[in-house]
């Protein structure tokens, strides 16, 4: 006997943060994803709205990733009254827990939304003690006609796809999905029988440079960083770009690619995760993990060094040029890398490289589509520095890559939700997955609720 599934885009539509769906399912309700919408601010106040829904009445969620963007708002879910189970895989788990106490630091100091009585070390504790792990492909069983698996997303440690069977039909949320082949990570999943889809679309309307482009064009940026003796710093994700970076340096620096220069990992987040990723080598692809065994410290390499403490990283300012200095948050928006702006960008020997994507209204966007002066930290900061992208490290997949990743289940797809990205963005890919494939596609607005045959 069919059932009628209930499908609620609670966040994660119109732009690319914020996911939060809402299903339910033979009286069960179930979420997926519980995150940040960040714009802005690291966190903006549509986040302390009421949820659309009683977090008491919450059975399960379920966690694509470690992300703040899909895992940041658990916190206020739990401060109202959520104590349901919360699954993902075994390496989100893990990282889950510096990402929502580095969060918490961030935002409980905010006074307007009084964020103190939400991210507490209660709640948080409180929240790992009802999360469970599970492996990629590790059947969950939730009702007696419908069960779980997790998929390999490809991008970042331990992200996953969440495949619901529910009767004979699957639906497949996606989650962020992986920029394959990666340096460090297995290829995103094939999905060939999904009946329906609801997919991210970040880079739904353009596409990336290769990754050899990607490389040269790291090495031309250190170089001419270093002929001009400025400070190159890099705004990164303290959560797999670091990673991907430091991996990147560590082959540049080892082949005498680049010249001998100090290289700071300013960022207590990204070092804490990077001890993680040390200890789920298995989860990595076939080239990184034997590169671990050659190679005992690929996040590791002569002239990093790594700076916990604050005053360590006050410090930085007083080290001669050229330097390099990657510090977080990734688009400008909190972190240490405000600091290093405040002081680097002024000065037109020095570089800003981005490498992920940027928010609209965020620093890191406004930086990127060159204004001459930028609101930092309650701050008017001028623009000087040499402003540079490199799209090929981002951790999603490209306009043509999404389209691709579709095709495979095409024929089975009766319905694609695209979510999680612009409305530009969303509505290109929307359009071409329409006329290259000929599936059903729709790009919903936030509150839409869409009733699924299973």
């Amino acid at each position: 006997m069919a059932s009628v599934v209930k499908l609620t885009f609670c966040g994660g539509t119109g732009t690319v943060t914020g996911a939060n769906f809402l299903l339910e399912v033979d009286g069960k309700k179930i979420l997926v994803d519980c995150g940040l919408t960040q714009g802005l601010k690291m966190a903006d106040d549509i986040n302390w709205d009421p949820f659309p829904y009683d977090p008491k009445e919450i059975d399960i969620l379920f966690v694509t990733h470690a992300h703040v963007d899909h895992l940041g708002r658990i916190p206020k879910l739990i401060k109202e009254g959520f104590r349901g189970k919360i699954y993902s895989t075994l390496p989100t788990k893990a990282l889950a827990s510096p990402m929502l106490e580095d969060t918490s630091g961030i935002l409980s100091k905010n006074k307007e939304h009084n964020l103190s009585l939400i991210y507490t070390e209660e709640n948080i504790k409180l929240a790992l003690s009802l999360w469970q792990g599970y492996s990629y492909h590790e059947e969950i069983k939730i009702a007696e006609n419908v069960k779980v698996i997790f998929k390999d997303a490809g991008h970042i440690l331990g992200s996953a796809m969440v495949e619901f069977t529910i009767n004979s039909k699957k639906i497949v949320f996606t989650g962020d999905l992986g920029n394959s082949p990666s340096m460090l990570l297995p290829d995103t999943e094939k999905v060939t029988d999904a009946d329906y889809l609801i997919m991210e679309s970040t880079y739904g309307d353009r596409n990336h440079e290769s990754r050899d482009d990607r490389r040269k064009n790291l090495e031309i940026i250190i170089e001419d960083n270093y002929k001009r003796k400025g400070t190159l710093i890099i705004p990164t994700f303290s959560l797999e770009r670091s990673q991907e970076l430091l991996f990147e340096l560590n082959e540049l620096v080892e082949n005498d690619r680049i010249p001998k220069m100090p290289i700071y990992l300013d960022s207590p987040l990204a070092i804490r995760v990077t001890d993680i990723f040390k200890q789920f080598k298995s989860y990595f692809n076939e080239n990184a993990q034997k590169a671990m065994v050659h190679e005992k410290h690929i996040f590791d390499f002569p002239g990093l060094h790594e700076t916990l403490r604050s005053e360590d990283s006050k410090l930085i300012s007083n080290v001669p040029n050229p330097k390099v200095v990657i510090a977080g948050s990734g688009m400008s928006s909190g972190g240490r890398i405000v600091h290093h702006e405040k002081h680097y960008l002024p000065d037109p020997n020095n570089t800003i490289l981005l490498t992920g994507y940027q928010s609209v209204g965020t620093p890191g966007r406004l930086i990127q589509e060159g204004v001459k002066t930028v609101h930092i930290s309650g701050e008017d900061v001028i623009v000087r520095a040499h402003v540079v992208t490199i799209t090929g490290y981002s951790g999603h997949k490209d306009s043509d890559g999404l389209i691709n990743f579709v095709e495979d289940a095409s024929e089975m797809l009766k319905k694609v939700f695209v979510v999680m990205g612009e409305p530009k963005s969303s509505i290109f890919l929307v359009q071409k997955l329409r006329d290259n494939l000929g599936v059903d596609a729709c790009a919903p607005e936030r509150g839409d609720c869409v009733s699924l045959i299973c």
